[in-house]
Order: C-alpha cells, then structure tokens, then sequence
C-alpha cells in the first residue's frame, strides 16, 4: 500500500505545505503567514480535504523530540516558539501557535519533529549554550539536501559529507554534514546577517538592549542597514550597486554567509559540496558571488529538491513523513537518526538559570 504523507514548513513570510504519495507529490500549497495567524482554521480544512493522510510532519519551530499532536503539552508549544507571555505577537509564531491547537481538533496523526540541537549525531560540546544551532525547518532542509545530492551524484547516503547554506527571506543558516548525518549547525540567531535578521548578537549590544522584545530578533537585517522595510530581496542586488547603505549590507550578508561556510569546516574538514537553498540563493547575482567566494573550499551547488513550489523544508519535512511512516525514504531517515532525537532545546544552556525557568531542570 502506498505511504500517503505531509511535510509543513511555517516560515517566516509562509507556511509551504507538500504531500507525497508513494514518494510522488499530490499537493503543493502555500498561505502566507499572516493568513495563518488569523485564520488559523485554513490549514487544518487544506489538511482534511487532502486525506486520507497516514502521516503528517507540523510546524515544529524550535524542535521537539518526535511527539505526536495527541501528547503535546503547553510546555511543548512554548518550547517550540520560545515567546515569553508578555511578548509582542510576531505573525509566523502566532500562526504555528493558533495551528497546532487547532490542528488537535482534526484527529489527523501529526508528529513532531527535533531540532539540530537535538539530534543524537551533533557532538554534546558542540551545543553547549546554544539553542539555536538550526530550527526544525532548517534540519528539513538538511534531509532535503542529502537526499537530493545522493540522487543527483548517485552516491550513498554514507557518502554525502557537504555543508548547506539557507539563505532565507528571514534568516540565514548553515549546517554541516558528514557522511549523510547532521554534525553540527549554526542557527539563524547565530549566524550572520539575513535579509531581516542581525544573525548573531553581540554580548555588549544585547546586555544594553536589557529585556528585548521577539520582534527584536526579526530586525537589524539587510532591510534594517538598508533603511528600507518594503525592499524585497529581488531589488538588493541592483541597490547594491548605487546605494551606499545597500552595499554595505550586501558585503555584511554576503561575509556573514562566507564565515558560516569556513566556520562549519571546522566540523566537517573536507565537504564534497557547499548547497545553497531558500529563497535568495534563486538571485542570480547573490548565487554568483557566493560561487566566487566559497570555491576555495568546495564546489558551489543549489538545492534541486523536488521541484515543487513548496518551500525546501516543507519538501525535507514530507520525506520525514514519509521515512516514519515506512516508505521510500525510511533508510534516509533511518540513517540521519531523526527518531533518535532527544531533550529539550534548552537543554545544553549554562548560563543564568533558564533550563529552570523554562524547561523545570
């Protein structure tokens, strides 16, 4: 009988739905995030007139140790957002929020999936004060990868040691993977500039911000140094070029991606391919100027995937669904060992006491 699945990817700007039939997709959707945040009913009618589903992957945010809808706790969605309750509403975290508890209601077999940080094949030095070493989506991503550069170079599993770059509408990303299995990563608040993102925070800037806001986390990008909170991505290149402020964040993006490649290659020494995927890595000009940059480490390839119009991560999230539900990506996802993920995100945080406050460790 064939494996009828669903892979959610709850992004920044949209929540990208893909489903698989016997490893062929039957339904490929995007709604944009706010729509979700205020109609979160939308996607659980898209998910019951696509059934019958044997499995389906949700919006996990941060990550969570696979858990079905069934036993999700108010801790559980906390740990998945990380919002505190006084905090201002951010439309992608609102959206997953209102979702899942709505999702509760269909009777449909939702599962939820880890986070890097998680993961049993990430060295426990490599997470030591860090939550952030990429989101549930960013490990779909990562499946995606291994899967599509195993198919494309037709090589095994075992043999697929690249680094990936996600390069965002929000936030950028790399992972790195050494023979077919996540061995560290560096998460959007980790990593350098995105196109809405700071990346990676400064001690000192964040000691005399004091108590920030979410929001926070979602500004200081390339839109921020810009001084232009409509530009969309496709413009930045062409900006950059005349503008003073634009070319500043295009060195700031593009360095920040740089660092993330040489910093993973501390994890994984000699990677066969560095993988671009997400939607600024479909910008010629920004494709071709990494290309440059990080030729010295590895060859420079994008993503293929699936060639659906859903987003890498909800495709990375329907071949998770698919190996847990026993079809065609099984020894894939057998292999990454996703189902062997354990703890919290909190878990390997040393500093202050918030594994007490947030985790009751």
């Amino acid at each position: 009988m064939a494996v009828r699945v669903v892979g959610i990817d709850p992004g920044t700007r949209s929540f990208d739905i893909l489903g698989l039939e016997d490893g062929e997709v039957f339904l490929d959707e995007s709604i944009p995030s706010t729509r979700i945040a205020e109609e979160p009913e939308v996607l659980a009618h898209l998910l019951m007139s696509a059934g019958p589903l044997d499995l389906v992957v949700g919006p996990s945010g941060y990550g969570l140790p696979l858990k079905y809808i069934s036993e999700l706790t108010d801790d559980d969605l906390f740990q998945s957002v990380l919002v505190r309750p006084d905090d201002v509403e951010i439309p992608v975290l609102v959206g997953l929020t209102r979702a899942v508890k709505r999702l509760k209601n269909t009777g449909l077999n939702i599962v939820f999936i880890p986070g890097v940080i998680q993961l049993p094949t990430v060295p426990e030095h490599r997470k030591i004060n860090a939550i952030d070493m990429g989101t549930a989506d960013k490990l779909c991503c990562a499946v995606l990868a291994v899967y599509d550069y195993s198919r494309r170079h037709g090589v095994s599993f075992e043999e697929v040691s690249i680094i990936l770059l996600e390069i965002g509408f929000g936030y950028n990303a790399g992972i790195a993977i050494e023979k077919g299995r996540i061995v560290d990563g560096i998460g959007g608040t980790r990593a350098g500039p995105g196109f809405l993102t700071s990346g990676a925070m400064d001690g000192e800037v964040a000691y005399l911000l004091g108590s920030f806001s979410k929001a926070t986390l979602f500004s200081g990008g390339v839109r921020t140094i810009v001084g232009d909170e409509n530009l969309m991505p496709e413009d930045f290149p062409r900006r950059a070029k005349t503008e003073k402020n634009a070319k500043l964040a295009w060195e700031a993006f593009m360095e920040g991606l740089e660092k993330t490649a040489r910093a993973l290659q501390t994890s994984v020494k000699r990677p066969e391919a560095i993988i671009i995927s997400g939607r600024l890595s479909n910008i010629p000009e920004i494709y071709i100027e990494l290309s440059e940059r990080l030729s010295g480490i590895a060859r420079v390839e994008r993503l293929v995937g699936l060639r659906a119009r859903a987003k890498a991560a909800a495709q990375g999230a329907a071949l998770i669904a698919d190996g847990l539900a026993g079809g065609r990506a099984k020894s894939l996802i057998d292999h990454m060992q996703i189902a062997e993920a354990s703890g919290t995100v909190l878990d390997h945080v040393y500093i202050g006491d918030l594994r007490r406050k947030y985790a009751g460790k």
